[in-house]
């Protein structure tokens, strides 16, 4: 599968508060992650979907948490999806530090600036596919906030961009 080029994108969601109850607790931690198994699924209803290691963090929280976004990654951006392709990192919060970012109005997830294109998507299928999970969204938010550049991609086990 390594002879299959593919774009890169950003996955992120914000973990749900401590107490959810408590309007003074702190808000949950942005998570992200970067995924090249990243497809649309349908037009009508909007679909796409992400698929995720089964156990990974992704995996464990949007188990919980149904809603996420994904930002399209611009060729500049490799340091981004080098940094959230860190695998056994504790926290993403000094991750997230520097890059420039907004929130979603739909799910308060990170959509990253400078992104070809962002989604807000929410869950409608979680799908066990051997060693992953598949999971299907349906696309709330579609912006293309940025027309400039070409798409970073991943080919043969590294990130290229297409000349």
């Amino acid at each position: 599968m390594s002879r299959l080029a593919s774009g890169v994108v950003l996955v992120t969601a914000q973990e749900p508060p401590l107490d959810p109850d408590d309007p003074r607790a702190p808000l949950g931690e942005d998570v992200g992650m970067t995924a090249t198994a990243f497809v649309s699924v349908s037009l009508d209803p909007p679909l796409v979907l992400v698929s995720l290691r089964e156990g990974s963090r992704m995996d464990d929280l949007l188990a919980e948490q149904p809603l996420w976004a994904v930002s399209v990654l611009a060729e500049s951006q490799r340091h981004v999806a080098g940094r959230f392709a860190m695998k056994g990192r504790v926290s993403d919060r000094l991750l997230f530090e520097d890059i420039p970012y907004t929130r979603g109005e739909a799910t308060g997830a990170c959509l990253v600036g400078g992104a070809l294109a962002t989604l807000e998507c929410r869950t409608e299928q979680r799908v066990t596919a051997g060693d992953h999970t598949l999971v299907i969204g349906r696309v709330l938010t579609a912006r293309v906030p940025s027309a400039d550049g070409g798409p970073l991609t991943y080919f043969r086990g590294r990130y290229r961009h297409l000349a």
